[in-house]
């Protein structure tokens, strides 16, 4: 099978569910939801919509129920991005090959679109309870890992711990319970809410927590990584955006090679957890370990 040409397929997939979702632009706040419309379409992997939806198939998920809250966890993600642009921030003017949100429609209407998306993407998870009133409860939960993923107890919590420690020298630990909150959250609440939403069990959804875990750690070593390694015009945005802002990374506590034997680590540990729950997602599989051989 070609999964590369299948995540193409399922990729262009999530894009029409996030079109679908988005406010159409009219009104005295047309600008807004252009700016919202701007950011939310601007591209990129799309993992967490697609490790929610494939998690919600491995455990034989079925029904439309899932994607309010595929569309709901991109605003999200997408609103963190917009902030992160931000001049007071990390200051970057460009994004997936483009000009950030702030950079278009001005620094007041960027932090207006990121607030947006945030608030509009808890008004399209709650269209789940009309999508499949059935499933209220299995709803009503999935909102509540949403929340407090998203929050202080997730990334926002890890966000702030990085801010608060820019330009100190982080130990390994530190770094660890910031990668955790701010990077992997929002990865568990992907594959929790798909797990949850298909009726997984609690045991189950616990160890999908620590799958998703490990994927997020996985996944922010490489982009420590490839902040050294990549080009600009491979990535998208600045690199070396990290040396910059005077930050600790994975790179600068392990070196390029401790951090790629540490990616790779976490990333086959979450295979063996994903394979070992039983059910088959072939993709999904594939998909994980995508993550730490990708380039951009």
């Amino acid at each position: 099978m070609n999964f590369k040409a299948l995540q193409e397929q399922k990729t262009r997939e999530v894009e029409a569910v996030l079109k679908a979702y988005l406010p159409r632009p009219e009104g005295y706040q047309k600008e807004i939801m252009e700016a919202m419309e701007y950011s939310l379409l601007a591209g990129g992997k799309r993992l967490r919509p697609l490790l929610m939806r494939e998690t919600f198939l491995m455990f034989g998920g079925t029904g439309k129920i899932i994607e309010p809250f595929m569309a709901a966890l991109e605003m999200i993600h997408t609103y963190s991005l917009v902030h992160d642009d931000l001049p007071a921030m990390d200051n970057d003017e460009y994004r997936r090959g483009r000009k950030t949100t702030h950079v278009v429609y001005g620094e007041a209407m960027g932090i207006l679109a990121g607030d947006a998306l945030l608030n509009y993407a808890f008004e399209t998870a709650l269209k789940a309870f009309d999508t499949a009133p059935e499933k209220m409860p299995e709803a009503g939960k999935a909102l509540q890992i949403l929340a407090r993923k998203a929050g202080i107890y997730g990334m926002i919590g890890g966000q702030t711990v990085d801010v608060a420690q820019s330009g100190k020298s982080l130990d390994r630990d530190m770094l660890d319970f910031i990668y955790a909150l701010k990077t992997g959250a929002l990865i568990e609440a992907a594959m929790m809410v798909g797990a949850v939403l298909a009726g997984a069990s609690e045991e189950q959804v616990k160890t999908v927590e620590k799958i998703a875990g490990d994927i997020g750690l996985a996944f922010q070593i490489e982009d420590d990584i490839l902040d050294v390694t990549s080009t600009t015009e491979e990535l998208g945005k600045p690199v070396h955006s990290d040396e910059k802002n005077e930050k600790t990374t994975y790179v600068t506590i392990r070196g390029l090679a401790g951090a790629r034997e540490d990616a790779a680590a976490v990333s086959r540990e979450a295979v063996e957890l994903l394979e070992g729950l039983g059910y088959e997602n072939p993709f999904l599989v594939w998909l994980v370990g995508e993550l730490v051989h990708r380039k951009k």
